[in-house]
């Protein structure tokens, strides 16, 4: 196989993945992936809108409330690696199935509780169901799309989930407006049956390699639990000595992790794929922009609400315009990365996240709503357009059978910049006065090193897939 040109689209490494799925049964893969991502991001931002209505309902302190969102993202980000890694022993298609399954019993479970505990070990349910569905997402649109049209296919993905996360909390408030906070999650249910059948007669099967690296899966759930818990400390005001040693003890896990992982033929941490200089770039790439992402999206609803005076019903109008432009730029982009290098194509959209995320910074309290508007439209625009290529490389520079590794690492990578983010912001609340300017203006740093970080990628020299 010839190599690619440096920073070019990598192409797919056999004959079978490049083909991809035939027509029709490609467009109801798609679409059985679709519902799986909708479900899993709606999800996550009905339950924020709902939190205060099932604290009161249950009867729980808002502190203890939380945990109704925390069960769901801490077991998200422990189990994404362990079942990408599952899914390259399973195969995709099952660890996807039987995370849709998970998610619809546990929604159906949440929607018939009665207690705060019962609650959250229904959401921890649901997070393994949503990881399921996540961490081998990227694979199954790797066997779905032929090779000329990955990059179309990422980029209508970055469309639905913006869309999801576009009109999350409206569903939320117009479900609340005529039912109970049950609701929210029985809704789940019919579309999970229908995403499970549908994906049992048309996702992908693919080749098996390896098998679940047990000691790697509990050093993976040790370093990911420790960190998670230890930010949730210092974010929320707790002990700030506590957070800061499971922090620390977190990262001496993680040590352990990538020792024990370099030993494996198939490890649960890509180190194999972390030796390709395109693919480091761009989970580098991924984590700085996502980091800039959440910066802005903590930020900005206090800059909105606690110096331009505006309600919450502005604040969520402002706020729009972002996702609503990733999905517009999004599809754009992808499209564009299947015949031109997703390094420069990322590069030119994290120059406009960033100079539209230091606009934001130097916005002015009496600003008018169309200052926000455009700025906000510029960074969401930026974004998506760096998003969809980023993805696309990512996943194409590894060869086929750690396709399920490559999609583990592009969801981790992004959970590892938006919890970059939400902690430095959450610092910059404690120690600075103007904390919503430092927070964008530091957002913008990072959104400019991620097009530095993207743009090396014109000068590496792409690893032979096998």
């Amino acid at each position: 196989m010839s190599p690619e040109a440096p920073g070019a689209a990598a192409p797919l490494p056999n004959r079978a993945a490049a083909d991809g799925l035939p027509i029709p049964q490609r467009y109801w893969s798609v679409l059985t992936i679709w519902i799986g991502l909708v479900m899993a991001v709606l999800d996550s931002a009905i339950a924020n809108v709902a939190l205060p209505t099932i604290a009161r309902d249950l009867a729980a302190e808002p502190a203890e409330s939380v945990w109704v969102v925390s069960a769901y993202q801490l077991t998200i980000v422990v189990s994404l690696l362990p079942l990408a890694a599952l899914g390259g022993a399973i195969t995709y298609r099952r660890v996807y199935l039987s995370g849709v399954v998970a998610f619809t019993i546990a929604s159906l479970g949440c929607s018939l509780v009665h207690s705060l505990p019962a609650l959250a070990l229904m959401r921890a349910l649901q997070g393994f169901g949503a990881a399921g569905v996540m961490s081998v997402n990227g694979a199954l649109l790797r066997f779905t799309y032929p090779a000329a049209r990955l990059g179309r296919g990422v980029g209508f993905n970055a469309l639905v989930v913006s869309i999801s996360a576009a009109v999350g909390p409206s569903v939320a408030s117009a479900i609340l407006a005529v039912g109970p906070w049950q609701w929210l999650f029985a809704v789940n249910v019919p579309f999970g049956i229908l995403a499970f059948l549908l994906g049992r007669a048309a996702l992908p099967v693919s080749p098996t390699a390896g098998r679940l690296d047990k000691r790697g899966t509990l050093l993976n759930m040790a370093t990911f639990g420790l960190l998670f818990t230890g930010v949730d400390v210092l974010t929320r005001g707790g002990v700030a000595w506590v957070g800061a040693v499971e922090i620390a003890a977190a990262l001496g896990v993680g040590v352990l992790l990538v020792q024990w992982s370099r030993k494996q033929p198939h490890p649960l941490v890509p180190i194999d794929l972390l030796k390709s200089r395109i693919f480091t770039l761009s989970v580098a790439t991924s984590i700085a922009s996502f980091t800039a992402q959440m910066l802005a999206f903590v930020s900005m609803p206090f800059f909105l609400q606690g110096v331009m005076h505006r309600d919450q019903v502005e604040t969520g109008l402002l706020m729009t315009p972002w996702p609503c432009a990733v999905g517009v730029s999004a599809t754009l982009a992808g499209r564009l990365s299947d015949r031109y290098p997703a390094a420069i194509l990322s590069s030119a959209g994290l120059a406009l996240l960033c100079i539209g995320l230091a606009s934001l910074a130097l916005l002015p309290a009496d600003a008018g709503s169309q200052d926000v508007i455009w700025r906000m439209a510029l960074c969401g625009f930026g974004f998506g357009f760096f998003q969809a290529p980023n993805n696309r490389t990512l996943l194409a520079s590894a060869p086929i059978h750690r396709s399920g590794a490559a999609g583990g690492m592009l969801a981790t990578a992004r959970l590892i910049g938006q919890t970059t983010g939400a902690t430095v912001t959450a610092i910059c609340f404690r120690v600075v006065a103007d904390a919503e300017g430092v927070a964008l203006a530091i957002a913008a740093v990072s959104a400019g090193l991620a097009a530095v970080a993207s743009l090396s990628r014109l000068t590496a020299k792409p690893r032979r897939s096998a």
